[in-house]
């Protein structure tokens, strides 16, 4: 069975990723600091019937994380599929916030996802197969005034666009989920049903759906998809400028002696059964 490592796995969406996956058949690795929530979502895991291995540790340590980093590399127990959910948020404006926890806030939310996911691509580039969810927010497009928890989804959101393009051909796919408010429990819900609220399930279930299909973002909700389709425009039409151009650089060349030009499709994307 593939093997999934899931950060931020002891609640909220990361939790909902870890059940998700477990429906789908696929093996979990658990990382997050709280032993107690990784053993509840272990056991949903194995209620399931899928293998939950849980890894405590502090993503923001540079020891703990090392032993993260460790587990992805490991060529003997590969992973198939990375998803870097865990996060830390500041909630004061930046120049009332202590410098401790804004440190703590691009460890957890910048470090951390680098250095996993540098950890994992060798072997998923190497097997020809694998896949990267990245969980930015909305914020990262239309922060508050003084956020600097959005300026790190921020980070998120170019990180993804520019790797994604780099694996293109190589069986490895990668996506950002760009949610907006979820129904985690995190934040008090509205007294009526909103669109603007988002059900964590039908969030992931978006996400996995969105990976499948070669997607390089996920944006869950018809208003949120609205606003980041509007503001993704621009970017789009650069996207297809260098494509186009890369193509014009190419065509006139003649492969060496004993090469093929790569014919596999640029939108490939790696299924969920750790299959390219």
């Amino acid at each position: 069975m593939p093997t999934a490592l899931v950060t931020g796995a002891s609640r909220g969406l990361g939790a909902v990723f870890a059940d998700r996956l477990a429906r789908r058949g696929i093996d979990l690795v658990l990382v997050a600091r709280d032993r107690d929530g990784l053993e509840r979502t272990a056991a949903t895991v194995r209620g399931h019937g899928a293998v939950a291995e849980v890894l405590v540790a502090d993503l923001a340590d540079p020891d703990a994380r090392a032993s993260v980093e460790l587990r992805l590399s490991d060529a003997d127990r590969p992973v198939d599929m990375l998803v870097n959910n865990a996060g830390f948020e500041v909630s004061d404006e930046f120049v009332n916030s202590e410098l401790r926890d804004l440190q703590t806030q691009i460890d957890t939310n910048i470090t951390a996802v680098m250095s996993l996911t540098h950890s994992a691509l060798p072997g998923m580039i190497a097997r020809g197969s694998g896949s990267v969810i990245n969980v930015a927010s909305f914020a990262g497009y239309l922060p508050s005034p003084g956020s600097s928890y959005a300026s790190t989804k921020a980070w998120v959101l170019a990180f993804t666009d520019t790797m994604a393009a780099s694996l293109a051909g190589s069986g490895v796919g990668m996506i950002a989920l760009c949610p907006g408010r979820m129904l985690t429990g995190k934040h008090k819900a509205p007294d009526s049903p909103s669109p603007l609220w988002l059900e964590p399930a039908a969030v992931v279930e978006q996400c996995l759906r969105d990976l499948e299909r070669g997607r390089t973002l996920c944006t869950p909700g018809w208003i949120y998809r609205t606003v980041v389709g509007t503001l993704e425009m621009p970017r789009r039409s650069l996207r297809a400028a260098a494509k186009l151009a890369g193509r014009g650089r190419t065509q006139g060349r003649r492969p060496k002696a004993g090469t093929q030009h790569d014919t596999q499709s640029l939108t490939r994307s790696p299924s969920l059964n750790g299959a390219a």
